[in-house]
């Protein structure tokens, strides 16, 4: 059975075709792939596919079935669309907008703080590095904000679900 996934809000459709130990066989919009996956740690993969290794860190999101999706150089809000989430994604009023502050879901350090109070910001902007297990993870704003506040300041460590910068 496929299942829809929302990549960053583009749809595609992934299933699982067969699997073999750490050998996987998936289609992704009907491309067939052979991968070799691993999990080296809890939330972290390595993937081989055609002899080159790609590692990502796998986020839970706060939502059941959303993740964020770290790679070497970006990432991914992800969203697993089955029936149940089409359901209760169809339930929410579009007009809400919950995203007043940024947090990391893990305990990290601040690498690089991209903004200060005052700063207008557009949809996709960085504002934040965060260092966690190893990999360094961007932060966006998802759509065009002001920053009210920015609670911490380079080189800090902090908790996970620890406001770092608040917006209006």
């Amino acid at each position: 059975m496929a299942l829809e996934v929302n990549i960053d809000g583009k749809s595609v459709s992934v299933e699982l075709l067969g699997k073999e130990g750490n050998n996987l066989q998936i289609a992704i919009n009907g491309n067939i792939y052979e991968v070799d996956l691993v999990m080296v740690e809890k939330g972290v993969y390595s993937i081989l596919y055609k002899n080159k290794s790609y590692n990502l860190e796998l986020i839970r999101g706060k939502v059941p079935k959303t993740y964020t999706i770290n790679t070497l150089y970006n990432s991914y809000d992800v969203d697993i669309m089955d029936a149940e989430a089409k359901y209760l994604n169809n339930r929410k009023h579009d007009d809400i907008d919950d995203e007043a502050v940024i947090s990391s879901p893990m305990p990290g350090k601040i690498v690089k703080i991209m903004v200060k109070a005052g700063d207008k910001v557009k949809a996709g902007d960085t504002v934040i590095i965060v260092s966690a297990m190893k990999m360094e993870s961007e932060y966006k704003v998802k759509k065009d904000r002001i920053i009210k506040d920015v609670l911490i300041k380079n080189g800090d460590t902090i908790d996970g679900d620890q406001p770092l910068i608040s917006l209006e």
